[in-house]
């Protein structure tokens, strides 16, 4: 089994803002595997269905970004799931721009409160994740105010082309791990 985690805030007014990039994807593969109506399951939104012989867990977490760790501790938990292999974390990244796509096997949250949330929850750096670049915050705004706003125009006409390519991504690293996937996402630019 596979966990997949689209991390963002609940609510009408965060549908569509940057900090929501990995919700976004999240229905994106939902709709792509038809996975119907979610659960409730695990302080989160749940959805699963089979690929390839392998069932595969979509988890939106309700807890609210820097809370995303209690989601998928309950997850993890329940089902005896290894953070370090059988976990994809699925966030914004504003150190990268916008469409720009990074799978990671490890490392630091980089700052980001929903990626601190899990690793502390996980207690280890080996979680693996894919970052959505939503580009570095202008001058004329603060941070939240971007992470919190919505995507321009210009971003919002793009975004299917890149949930195409992120959900090629989660879909290489369900199939043939993380290395490979990597391979594929990290080299596109």
């Amino acid at each position: 089994m596979k966990l997949i985690a689209g991390l963002g805030n609940p609510g009408p007014e965060y549908v569509f803002s940057r900090h929501n990039a990995g919700w976004l994807l999240l229905d994106h593969l939902v709709d792509r595997y038809s996975c119907g109506t979610p659960r409730m399951q695990f302080a989160s939104m749940a959805w699963s269905v089979f690929r390839e012989g392998e069932k595969l867990l979509f988890l939106k977490p309700l807890t609210y970004m820097n809370l995303s760790g209690r989601a998928l501790r309950e997850a993890v938990d329940y089902f005896g799931l290894s953070w370090e292999e059988d976990v994809l974390v699925v966030y914004d990244d504003v150190a990268l721009p916008f469409g720009r796509l990074r799978l990671r096997k490890k490392g630091s949250a980089g700052g980001h409160k929903g990626m601190l949330s899990i690793l502390g929850t996980a207690g280890t750096l080996e979680v693996c994740r894919l970052r959505i670049g939503v580009g570095s915050v202008p001058d004329e705004k603060g941070m939240v105010s971007w992470v919190l706003g919505a995507f321009s125009r210009a971003e919002r006409d793009t975004l299917p082309d890149l949930l195409d390519q992120a959900a090629r991504g989660v879909e290489a690293w369900c199939s043939e791990g993380p290395d490979r996937a990597m391979n594929i996402i990290n080299g596109t630019v």
